[in-house]
């Protein structure tokens, strides 16, 4: 493809020599010749410092933000901004041909990007899917290295989609992405937010910077669905030129409200009243269920799906990995749930439903994450005391911190509680502590690292898969 082709989307501030280029990136590591190379300045790297290295590799230009004194160099005003429009062009523009729906909030993102993916399935549409977990195009699984992939992954996964016949694209917007310019230049068909509390302050710095990278979706979105019941669901759409479609459980003045809900083990019955009314059934148990449901039900009914055809694709979803997952405990009398909550808000959540459907104790297994917001710790460790029966303070991903510094400030928010708590350091160890001393119709709660098959520690990343460890303490205990 051209050059010129390629930046059609771009403000080009200088002249350039138009020439063929085979493929576009901003990783100095991938560069061969004939790519082009964007410059990008990261947290702890700068694109532009190897610039005439990425020459000399066979680069056709360097994409940067001022001057560098080299040859066949392309000037922008911002080249994180850039580079989603040149891989956009660099892959033929393939999200024109797709509707898009993003999701973004604090949580739930993963699980209603699903249930949605999961209701478009149900009445014949193609849809792909990118997210958390996996990305997916139809039944086809990619794997997933970041939420909201960079822009040269994300474009050629729209090309796949649209390659494959897809007619939807269902993705988890991250704030990161969109501070970041991941995003940038992609038009949505719909945006959807999930709820706002208290989450990658390590990256925004600031609760403002973090609340107006999630609204950047809703300002390039033809119609927003948002949640009413959250403080920030109407404040997420002020001021933007874009439709207005409202859920909630509290509040009755929502466009689609749930009526009269019930919570069992095996999952959430609710009235759905809109312009229609009929009984939800979500075979997800947990109240954040019924909000991701109703997000998702809210979506469908907007882009048209029969109510009817809705309320049977909701009746008959599955669960996602490591989201409220049941790992199988055979000749066990107690339950083992793996959940992906690391926040305090998602934290407060999954505990708060287990407690609704526990026969016996609720024990929390938990650690917080190093190298991330340091005052989300005491505040997950003294919710995890105040709502759990019993805890086992232990590791997330320490990554380059002692992670025995990472749970004495887990500690110090569970001072003044009352609650029992044992301190593991080992994850694998404070599994099998769980287990061990479980009584009958314990339910223990893994929380943390959901579908995360690896752990990061200070010497290095090791594969660690909590159900192998779940299934290597039953072993023992039933030899």
């Amino acid at each position: 493809m051209k050059l010129s082709q390629i930046l059609e989307n771009v403000i080009v501030k200088n002249e350039y020599t138009d020439k063929e280029v085979i493929d576009v990136t901003s990783d100095s590591r991938q560069v061969k010749e004939g790519f082009l190379f964007v410059c990008i300045k990261g947290a702890s790297f700068d694109g532009h410092s190897v610039a005439q290295q990425m020459l000399d590799i066979g680069a056709v230009a360097v994409v940067c933000e001022y001057d560098l004194g080299v040859e066949n160099q392309i000037i922008v005003d911002d080249t994180r901004k850039a580079y989603s429009p040149i891989c956009a062009s660099f892959f033929g523009n393939p999200a024109d041909s797709l509707k898009l729906i993003g999701l973004t909030g604090t949580n739930g993102k993963t699980t209603t990007t699903f249930l949605i993916k999961q209701i478009l399935e149900n009445v014949g549409k193609k849809v792909g899917l990118i997210g958390t977990v996996q990305n997916m195009v139809g039944d086809e699984v990619y794997p997933a290295h970041y939420t909201t992939p960079d822009p040269h992954e994300l474009q050629s996964l729209f090309r796949k989609m649209v390659d494959a016949g897809c007619e939807y694209c269902i993705m988890e917007v991250s704030s990161q992405a969109l501070a970041q310019g991941r995003v940038e230049g992609i038009h949505f068909h719909i945006g959807a937010f999930t709820n706002l509390t208290q989450d990658h302050l390590d990256y925004h710095k600031t609760w403002e910077n973090y609340f107006e990278s999630k609204k950047l979706l809703f300002k390039a979105c033809d119609c927003a669905v948002t949640n009413l019941d959250d403080e920030y669901g109407l404040k997420i759409v002020d001021g933007c030129d874009c439709r207005v479609v409202t859920y909630g459980v509290d509040n009755m003045k929502a466009d689609f409200v749930a009526r009269n809900v019930g919570f069992s083990a095996n999952g959430v019955k609710y009235d759905l009243v809109g312009e229609k009314m009929g009984r939800v059934s979500c075979p997800i148990p947990g109240r954040f269920s019924v909000y991701n449901s109703l997000c998702a039900t809210s979506v469908a009914l907007t882009l048209g799906v029969d109510f009817t055809d809705v309320l049977e694709a909701i009746s008959k979803s599955n669960g996602v990995k490591g989201r409220i997952e049941v790992v199988p405990t055979p000749n066990q009398d107690y339950t083992v749930i793996i959940d992906y909550a690391h926040s305090p808000d998602g934290l407060e959540n999954i505990i708060s439903s287990l407690k609704e459907i526990a026969n016996g104790r609720v024990v929390t297994v938990f650690g917080c994450g190093g190298d991330r917001d340091r005052t989300k710790r005491p505040k997950m460790g003294k919710i995890a005391a105040e709502l759990s029966d019993f805890c086992v303070v232990t590791s997330d991903n320490p990554r380059s911190e002692n992670p025995s510094a990472i749970i004495e400030d887990i500690l110090e928010g569970m001072k003044d509680t009352s609650t029992p708590y044992e301190v593991v350091e080992n994850r694998k160890e404070a599994i099998a502590w769980a287990m061990k001393n479980a009584q009958p119709n314990d339910i223990i709660l893994l929380a943390g690292k959901g579908h995360e098959t690896y752990q990061i520690l200070p010497t290095g990343t090791i594969h660690f898969d909590e159900r192998e460890a779940v299934a290597e303490v039953l072993e023992e205990l039933n030899k």
